[in-house]
């Protein structure tokens, strides 16, 4: 089993930056990937971005150029820094983790509310 904490979240205003954490625990050699997923208000949970346990990483267009995902291993931490936010960027972010431990396994954290405005 994984445990996920995020932290990180809140208010900011259009154009501003914020950067998410996530600390993991529990089988974390068993991981092979996280991600950082959101949900807005009425609409479905959508990835924002991944890293790989080798470091390779994809992001949804809307986040490219724009958000970034990093990881520090002697931390047990991955990040999600987002740049240039907007409006539209306003939901819950989720921390996610994918394992195999004699089968295949998802870990979610609880999530954290980013709201972007004025």
């Amino acid at each position: 089993q994984v445990q996920l904490v995020e932290s990180g979240g809140g208010l900011v205003q259009p154009g501003g930056s914020l950067t998410l954490s996530c600390e993991y625990s529990g089988s974390i050699s068993t991981i092979y990937a996280m991600g950082w997923f959101r949900q807005a208000a009425g609409q479905q949970r959508v990835l924002v971005a991944r890293i790989t346990r080798n470091d390779s990483t994809r992001y949804e267009d809307f986040g490219k150029g724009r958000f970034t995902i990093s990881r520090d291993n002697a931390k047990n931490t991955i990040y999600l820094q987002m740049n240039s936010l907007q409006p539209e960027d306003t939901a819950v972010y989720y921390c996610n983790a994918d394992y195999f431990d004699r089968e295949f396994g998802v870990s979610w954290g609880q999530g954290t509310q980013v709201i972007v405005s004025s």
